[in-house]
């Protein structure tokens, strides 16, 4: 197909066909990933830069790994080892590497709407790795891609969301594409700590977990956002175990053969206990799996041109 992206910023950017073309791409790569020899030669003399001005183990390393995989060559900076921390305007530091040629510059930031900045100012491709509260495509991406994998399609599955709704762009990013796929999404979290107008989610809201549970095909936990949290939200991190840590119990509750996700990373005994985590019923080491293959996806699709796909 013909793609008409040049950035990739938000899950909503994209067409139901155009999120089934990345994941039929990422299948291929998924095969690439599984071989001996996991380097195929399609981005060769491309360069992409990691500019990760926010903390980040997997989403970074994945990027990292699937440029190099793709032969592209990989240029990493973080907020502490550039002059960000001189005084330096993102504007000015993005332009400065642009200055640099590469091809594409896949960005983290802590503030919502920085992605979309860069896109505005530059001229090569920008992917966002996550803007503040605001939106990560690729986990939204890779989480659908996981269950997709396992799944023959998403019409009447259900799909809990638990945890720090209000501030995880996970959250934003993953009910939009799981609703926009046909299946019915819900959110079970405190009060304090969903968005200021709930009722604007596609969603349906539960502020208790084993009725949220009830007869859905899969659980996402969600990390507390701590980092971008006012005191006061909730009394505790003992409280909110009590009350929101998904445990086997929660699980029995759920559809048979329900599977359990986490983005990462994972406080286990706070946001889900360990033995889930690591149960049969978990995929969460799948989805790190999936982010490889989906970000070799998305670097291909959006650098590789007119390259043939016989080159995979």
């Amino acid at each position: 197909m013909r793609w008409p992206h040049k950035h990739i910023l938000d899950i909503d950017q994209f067409s139901l066909s155009e999120i089934r073309h990345i994941f039929s791409t990422a299948e291929k790569f998924w095969e690439v990933n599984s071989r001996q020899v996991k380097k195929v030669p399609v981005l060769k003399g491309k360069s992409v830069v990691l500019f990760f001005a926010e903390p980040s183990t997997r989403t970074k390393i994945s990027f990292d790994m699937a440029g190099k995989r793709l032969s592209a060559d990989t240029f990493s900076l973080s907020s502490s080892s550039s002059s960000l921390t001189k005084g330096e305007s993102l504007g000015d530091t993005a332009l400065t590497l642009r200055a640099m040629n590469p091809d594409a510059i896949v960005l983290r930031h802590s503030q919502s709407g920085a992605a979309q900045y860069l896109s505005s100012i530059l001229d090569i491709s920008v992917i966002n790795a996550g803007d503040g509260w605001h939106a990560h495509p690729t986990q939204a991406l890779l989480d659908a891609f996981t269950l997709s994998r396992r799944w023959n399609g998403f019409k009447d599955k259900k799909i809990l969301y638990v945890g720090d709704i209000a501030h995880s762009r996970v959250a934003r990013s993953g009910i939009s594409i799981f609703s926009r796929l046909g299946a019915e999404v819900r959110v079970c979290a405190p009060r304090t700590l969903l968005p200021y107008s709930p009722s604007a989610l596609p969603a349906a809201l539960y502020s208790d977990l084993e009725s949220a549970c009830s007869g859905v095909d899969a659980i996402v936990c969600l990390r507390m956002q701590l980092e971008r949290q006012t005191s006061g939200l909730f009394p505790g991190l003992r409280e909110y175990a009590a009350n929101f840590r998904l445990n086997r119990e929660h699980l029995e509750l759920a559809a048979p053969k329900a599977l359990v996700l986490h983005p990462g990373p994972m406080n286990r005994g706070v946001e889900i206990d360990s033995e889930l985590a690591d149960s049969g019923e978990s995929v969460i080491l799948d989805q790190v799996a999936s982010g490889v293959a989906v970000r070799m996806a998305l670097l291909y699709i959006l650098l590789a041109g007119s390259k043939p796909e016989g080159t995979l």
